[in-house]
């Protein structure tokens, strides 16, 4: 069975100015692994309404699940809600669920209900809320995008409500080993090696330490022993190289 796809909208100009450091897709990406969900491609889009939408439409159409972070809060430049419902031709408002939700929260703890506030409960028609553990204010999945919050301890809170209630597939094994090697005399034989494990991925990722050029050579596949079997391949090929 070929495993489920995904993608991760990431929105905000924040992201893209640099102020702000992308941490969502690393953490999006260990869930989805573990899940056997493959992550398939990762976007960063400013805070336009256009270019939202026009993202969410192809990445919904391309994926089984969009994950998107940011742009959700009270503030004027908080328009991902209102363009992921355009994008799937929903109206939205105040709705009656979320706004319950948050009034709870307000009250307990003395905070004033203003209608910045209450923008946090729009919510587009047919859109089911993610569970907000730490602010109260929900997201929302609506089709196959889950719309969830920017700060990452609410982003993590609300991925693992969403992907306890979707399907999963066949998890990958990982492993990796270290080579002190430049990439340039290892090429060969991590190509020989690709062809005789055609079902596994190996990637090799270059590093420089202390003046020492190597690279991590990364083995991914959904068969442990495939995996396995290839990592004693290479310790043969690099007898001095380190797990």
């Amino acid at each position: 069975m070929t495993n489920p796809t995904a993608a991760m909208l990431v929105i905000g100009d924040e992201i893209l100015s640099g102020r702000t450091h992308d941490v969502n897709t690393h953490h999006l990406a260990r869930l989805l692994t573990a899940r056997g969900i493959d992550l398939r491609e990762a976007r960063v889009v400013a805070d336009d309404r256009a270019e939202i939408i026009a993202a969410v439409r192809e990445l919904s159409r391309r994926y089984t699940h969009v994950f998107t972070s940011g742009g959700i809060g009270p503030t004027h430049d908080d328009i991902t809600a209102g363009a992921v419902a355009e994008a799937f031709g929903a109206p939205i408002g105040i709705r009656d669920d979320a706004r319950e939700i948050l009034m709870g929260f307000f009250e307990a703890r003395g905070v004033e209900p203003t209608p910045a506030r209450l923008r946090m409960a729009r919510i587009p028609d047919g859109a089911a809320l993610i569970d907000n553990p730490i602010s109260a204010a929900p997201g929302f999945t609506l089709g196959n995008v889950h719309v969830c919050a920017g700060i990452p301890k609410i982003f993590e809170a609300m991925t693992a409500s969403v992907l306890a209630g979707i399907e999963g597939g066949t998890p990958l094994f990982s492993q990796t080993l270290r080579v002190a090697k430049p990439e340039g005399d290892i090429a060969a034989p991590l190509a020989a090696l690709a062809e005789r494990f055609p079902d596994l991925a190996i990637g090799s990722y270059p590093f420089n330490a202390g003046g020492v050029f190597g690279a991590n050579i990364v083995v991914r596949g959904a068969d442990g022993g495939a995996v396995s079997a290839a990592m004693v391949e290479l310790a043969t090929l690099f007898p001095e190289a380190t797990e």
